[in-house]
């Protein structure tokens, strides 16, 4: 799952980043409203956190926009204010929650599911295909009493497939979605992990596999 965050407080910026890529999220981060709202433009996104006060656009200015533009991706507002007048204002502008700092990380963590898990209400909270089961809380897969952990673009890559079994996904794709669009990582990265993915598979005995498609990526079949 890929996020965007945007607060103009580098550091914070930064830390919060860090503990969102150690959860097994794939993360841009931005410093102020104008580069929010040209990301959120990209469509990349599964979610967005947006700090209020920022320079350029501010927080409510940026999701008001992405809105009346037909962005629909779940949006968390930070801020050091703790007025419902302004909590009132950020609902109202479309936001899906609202968390006042300082807060713990803990806290940001569940909201952040939460939002996200309310797009889409049919999706599994621990999908299975085959005999294999993405375990969305320990980042395993399982398959009966044989498990796996997965590596955080490992599990962000077979959440993916997982998402979206039989369909073909291309190499440029993944690359958008879990590492940037403007990342300077070769597109062979992508076979690498694959790679992986295939080996732990195999290890938990699946009766699945990830199959490529000759210039067009990847998709997960029934082995």
């Amino acid at each position: 799952m890929r996020l965007l965050l945007a607060d103009d407080e580098r550091e914070l910026a930064d830390a919060l980043a860090a503990i969102l890529k150690h959860s097994h999220y794939s993360v841009d981060v931005v410093y102020n409203g104008t580069d929010a709202l040209d990301y959120i433009r990209t469509g990349l996104y599964d979610g967005c956190i947006l700090d209020i006060m920022m320079p350029g656009l501010d927080g409510i200015s940026v999701l008001k926009k992405a809105r009346s533009e037909g962005f629909k991706l779940p949006v968390l507002l930070l801020t050091a204010k703790s007025g419902t007048d302004d909590k009132v204002e950020g609902l109202d502008s479309g936001a899906n929650d609202y968390l006042t700092k300082p807060f713990e990380a803990k806290e940001l963590l569940a909201r952040i599911r939460a939002m996200t898990r309310k797009t889409d209400d049919t999706a599994p909270n621990n999908p299975s295909f085959g005999n294999v089961t993405l375990d969305k809380l320990t980042f395993e897969i399982k398959n009966g009493d044989n498990s796996v952990r997965l590596a955080n673009k490992e599990y962000q890559m077979l959440e993916m497939l997982f998402a979206n079994p039989g369909q073909i996904i291309s190499t440029e794709r993944f690359m958008e979605k879990i590492w940037g669009y403007d990342t300077e990582t070769e597109l062979n990265v992508v076979w690498v992990y694959i790679s992986y993915l295939r080996k732990k598979l195999a290890k938990i005995e699946a009766d699945i596999k990830i199959t490529a498609v000759r210039n067009l990526g990847y998709t997960l079949e029934k082995a």
